[in-house]
């Protein structure tokens, strides 16, 4: 039998100590790449309980290297063939049992799989594969609870301004592209890590049930209206026209 979204949102709570929230940045994801797929340009992990974030980046790994600035065009596949490997041995220290909770990272064009090719390509060799078994797609979690309709598209971006408002670093797919073209890879980073910090305030939200989203906005858009002062001062009053009534109408038929 298959398990409800509740039951694998509680059982991961329970297992927060495995969890890793992952994202990643890229160059591109249409046809205007130098190669047939995306140069990774940045990758994110943060550990749940620790707080801990790994950072595998272009500009840290280009500085590990002694590459400037302007010498990483000539070494592109030299520094991503670097941060790859960095980043699978990395997986696979983990336990064998971690727990890696992404953002619709499921296909070839944006995903592990992803990874992998980039790998496969500068490298010849096949990397650690994380089994889909451990993979949870925390936008998938937030749809079969809220529906399809939980925030409008861009949904990362929107369930962000929902709750608490757009982050700082955050760039959307078009920034990036622009930030990569600029060689700005610090930023680029910044807003990758931006967003795993995001999906680990949404996934304590969700097990909490307190995520805002656009399908349950009656709700918060309530608890507003009752926090608002006039209201309060307005609901006081009406209390004390209940009381005044209610005792007038003891006295009446007394």
């Amino acid at each position: 039998m298959a398990k409800t979204n509740s039951t694998i949102i509680k059982e991961l709570d329970k297992n927060s100590e495995k969890i890793y929230f992952i994202h990643y940045s890229c160059q591109n994801l249409s046809d205007d790449n130098e190669g047939y797929s995306p140069r990774i340009t940045s990758i994110a992990v943060m550990h749940m309980t620790s707080d801990q974030m790994y950072s595998f980046s272009m500009h840290l790994i280009a500085e590990e290297l002694k590459i400037s600035r302007e010498e990483i065009l000539d070494n592109y596949d030299k520094i991503e063939e670097t941060m790859l490997k960095r980043f699978f041995e990395f997986a696979e220290t983990r336990d064998n049992d971690s727990i890696w909770i992404h953002w619709n990272m499921t296909n070839i064009n944006f995903g592990f799989e992803t990874l992998e090719h980039r790998y496969r390509v500068l490298t010849g060799d096949t990397p650690f594969h994380i089994s889909e078994k451990f993979r949870y797609n925390i936008s998938k979690l937030i749809e079969n609870r809220y529906g399809s309709k939980y925030a409008k598209n861009p949904k990362m971006l929107n369930l962000m301004e929902l709750n608490g408002g757009r982050q700082r670093d955050f760039l959307k797919g078009v920034e990036e592209v622009s930030a990569y073209k600029a060689k700005e890879f610090v930023k680029l980073h910044n807003s990758t890590m931006c967003k795993v910090k995001f999906f680990k305030s949404v996934f304590n939200k969700l097990v909490t049930n307190v995520l805002r989203t656009e399908t349950n906005q009656w709700r918060y858009k309530t608890n507003e209206l009752y926090q608002n002062p006039v209201v309060q001062v307005l609901s006081i009053i009406g209390v004390f026209g209940t009381i005044i009534s209610l005792i007038l109408s003891i006295v009446q038929h007394s």
